[in-house]
């Protein structure tokens, strides 16, 4: 191979690292501009608001760009990535917050790359190289030190931890099947799809449970909150997401992921005053191990 089609082989991957670390960012910021939120909007009807408005103005931008179009066989697939990626992960990530008495032990949630680098090895074949592997124990050690100080409030409701591990193995799930298929429409046009097939149960959840607050009942700060969530955290991330996955394995992205939820920390450390100690100090070193296993080059081909 001649140094120019290398140098053009290499430069989709950086893009999708640079994606990656965008991703990282605007993720890891939403959880605490969330926690802001949550204070007037309860869980359920706060999150089905933010997918009546991501999921239409996704579409929108899709049609503009081209077309919302899908092909016929691959109906059933996306309908499959949407139940995982939005239905699942929005009510188990929904229960658990309310269930548990620390909202910090929401990053058990992002356990999920274990279980991606075992269902893409069982499903796509992907190979769990030693940097991988080392990197994923490291990662995952990194999380444990950051749930370790919440061991307490983890083991008094075991049923919030579970249903965050069944959120973390629906994201799994719903990452492999968007890696399983080869998908003829654009990125936006199967990310608006998505809120929309799968926020749909969670909107009429909310509407039947009741009480639905309107956006009358909440304050400038909360419209804010909301903004920043619809337009960065979904319409960005969740595009940048699976434009990522199309070009990176599973488990090389899922990894990387694991920077969410120490920049999470970090940043409601710097907007709402939350402490910093030794075990968030000792995660975020464990996690840039991590990353710096899984996003090493390469040897060169030839």
């Amino acid at each position: 191979m001649t140094a120019a089609p290398a140098a053009a082989a290499r430069r989709p991957a950086q893009g999708a690292l640079l994606l990656l670390a965008t991703i990282s960012l605007l993720w890891g910021l939403n959880w605490p501009v969330m926690k802001l939120a949550l204070s007037d909007i309860p869980v359920l009807p706060f999150r089905a608001l933010c997918l009546l408005a991501s999921g239409p103005m996704m579409l929108a931008l899709a049609y503009a760009r081209g077309g919302i179009g899908v092909n016929r066989r691959e109906r059933l697939p996306l309908l499959l990535a949407a139940f995982f990626n939005v239905t699942l992960w929005h009510l188990f990530t929904g229960y658990g917050v309310s269930a548990m008495q620390d909202g910090r032990a929401s990053i058990i949630a992002y356990t999920m790359p274990g279980w991606a680098a075992l269902l893409s090895r069982l499903v796509l074949g992907e190979p769990l190289t030693p940097p991988r592997l080392a990197g994923l124990a490291l990662g995952i050690a990194g999380i444990g030190a950051l749930l370790l100080p919440d061991l307490d409030h983890i083991i008094a409701a075991p049923l919030g931890a579970l249903s965050m591990i069944l959120a973390a193995l629906a994201w799994a799930a719903g990452t492999v099947v968007m890696k399983r298929f080869q998908w003829s429409g654009s990125t936006a046009a199967l990310t608006g799809w998505q809120i929309c097939l799968g926020g749909a149960p969670i909107v009429l959840a909310a509407l039947v449970i009741g009480p639905f607050p309107g956006l009358a009942r909440a304050d400038a700060r909360t419209l804010a909150a909301m903004f920043y969530i619809v337009v960065c955290g979904m319409l960005i991330g969740q595009w940048g997401w699976f434009a990522v996955l199309d070009r990176l394995p599973v488990t090389v992205a899922s990894i990387s992921t694991l920077a969410i939820p120490v920049i999470g920390v970090l940043s409601s450390a710097a907007l709402l005053g939350e402490p910093i100690g030794a075990s968030e100090v000792l995660s975020l070193v464990l996690v840039l191990a991590a990353l710096a296993l899984v996003m090493r080059p390469g040897p060169a081909r030839r």
